[in-house]
């Protein structure tokens, strides 16, 4: 199996969300799992320039900005397709995604790779028979609360690309109770058979 581990706080020491997704890591591989690691903070780019819908620009016409944004869709679309598990761990920044993690979905999103229109037009995930894990954390936003425009939206994005089975660990509402939040994460990891 391989699992396509994903962490996108802009926090690399003292991240919730990193060690939580760590510590699920743990407890779902096994010795023979490969593992695929990718820090959205160390090199993600966001689309920018295009000369037309859905990640097209002629090789002739794309300038060095471009050719860097197309190379790392490319590898991104890689990692998800020869996943099996996905864990992304993310915090709710005020009541959405930290933003490299929104550029991650618009850099993976690409029509005949994760995604296609069918001939009636509607949309199919291309993704299919793989299981996701997310790792959500907030300080005070509740989970699935009107207030939580992250959850939602991430599940809606892994059902776009045809990722059906999703379990969420979360954290919420740490500024609260932190010790509790934490706890309730944990137990929620142990529970994961």
């Amino acid at each position: 199996m391989k699992i396509y581990q994903i962490d996108s706080s802009a926090r690399k020491e003292g991240s919730t969300s990193r060690l939580l997704a760590k510590k699920l890591l743990n407890k779902i591989k096994r010795p023979d799992d490969e593992i695929i690691y990718r820090d959205l903070n160390d090199e993600m780019v966001f689309v920018t320039g295009l000369t037309e819908s859905g990640m097209n620009i002629d090789q002739k016409d794309q300038n060095e900005n471009h050719k860097k944004m197309f190379k790392l869709s490319d590898q991104l679309v890689k990692e998800l397709k020869e996943s099996d598990i996905i864990i992304i761990s993310a915090p709710i920044y005020n009541y959405g995604p930290p933003a490299t993690l929104k550029a991650w979905s618009d850099l993976a999103a690409r029509v005949g790779e994760t995604f296609r229109f069918k001939s009636n037009g509607r949309r199919e995930g291309l993704l299919k028979n793989k299981r996701a894990y997310l790792v959500i954390t907030s300080g005070g936003t509740k989970l699935n609360s009107n207030e939580d425009f992250l959850t939602p939206w991430l599940k809606y994005i892994l059902n776009f690309f045809g990722i059906e089975k999703i379990d969420i660990i979360c954290a919420d509402q740490m500024a609260l109770d932190y010790e509790k939040s934490i706890k309730d994460a944990e137990k929620q990891i142990e529970n994961i058979s």
